[in-house]
Parts: C-alpha cells; structure tokens; sequence
C-alpha cells in the first residue's frame, strides 16, 4: 500500500510541475470576435492576433483610451477594421513627423 501512496505522491508531483511550467507561458487571447463597429475615437492603439502566436483564431485586438481590449475580426475580412488601422498608422506617422531630430516636438 505504502508503494502505490508513493507512485501517487511522485506522479502528483511530476504533473504539478508541468503545469506550473505551462502556467508561466499563458498567452491573453480573444476567443471570440465581434462584427460591431468600434467608434475609431475611443482606439489608441491595435495588436494583431495570430493562430501562429499560440491563439484559436486571427483576430485584431483594439486597445481603448480607457486600457479596454475589444477583439475584432482580421483586418483583411472587414473594411471597417482596415479604416481603424489605417488612421491609427496616420496618426502614429504624423506624431512622428513632428518630432525634431533630438526627440523633442517642434512648433
């Protein structure tokens, strides 16, 4: 009895290290996506989500001022994706264009 009390405890413990190895490694992803339009004025920022990246589905994660994910659909199924990122690419090109040489903005 004591010999099947030990095989348990070390297989408890081989499958506790596995998961505290795995748990280490949790990707955040959408699991599903949303066809409702995103107003462009509440985005500041996107990330585009891959099967390859450990996720189930491609998605377009749309950040909000408010620090909000919304998953949307990939940009190349919905116009209304690419119109988002399209202007948050402007706006990012634009507050780049701004800035001097030594990083400071000019007037």
């Amino acid at each position: 009895m004591s010999l099947r009390v030990a095989t348990l405890l070390l297989l408890a413990s081989i499958l506790w290290g596995h998961v505290a190895a795995n748990s280490e490694t949790a990707v955040d992803c959408c699991l599903t996506v949303t066809n409702v339009n995103i107003p462009r004025r509440v985005v500041k920022s996107y990330i585009i989500q891959t099967v390859n990246g450990g996720c189930r589905i491609a998605a377009t994660v749309f950040i909000t001022k408010k620090n909000r994910r919304l998953c949307a659909p990939p940009a190349k199924n919905n116009n209304w994706v690419a119109k988002i990122i399209n202007h948050l690419k402007k706006k990012t090109q634009k507050g780049k264009a701004r800035k001097g040489r030594n990083g400071k903005r000019g007037h």
